[in-house]
């Protein structure tokens, strides 16, 4: 399962990036064509979260619909994989959403 190791990424950059303040949520942007599992993602954070700064904070995911264009007829089009075609029979198509996974924003509390 390599969402662990993922979320241990994300779990240290965004500690890092708090400067030791606590985190109260952290969104993240995870495409469905980039082949991370957003529920493995939840459960991954909630263990690897634990004595660090993000401990007891909040996770949501958004989900990023996959887009393609295809580079044959122009249509642009959702899609659930990354092996379909277009309705045109090309399978020369240009990812254009989708693969991201990136940290969108996370909240801090206040400094005291």
């Amino acid at each position: 399962m390599h969402e662990l190791g993922i979320t241990r990424n994300i779990v240290s950059i965004v500690e890092e990036a708090a400067k030791g303040r606590r985190v109260r949520r952290v969104t993240l942007d995870v495409g469905r064509l980039a082949g991370v599992m957003p529920d493995a993602l939840s459960f991954c954070f909630d263990v690897v979260s634990k004595g660090t700064a993000l401990e007891g904070a909040l996770l949501e995911i958004r989900e990023i619909t996959g887009r393609c264009r295809c580079r044959g007829c122009g249509a642009e089009f959702e899609t659930s994989t990354l092996y379909q075609a277009c309705g045109c029979g090309s399978r020369l198509l240009e990812r254009l959403a989708g693969e991201e996974l990136k940290i969108r924003e996370m909240e801090l509390e206040e400094a005291a």
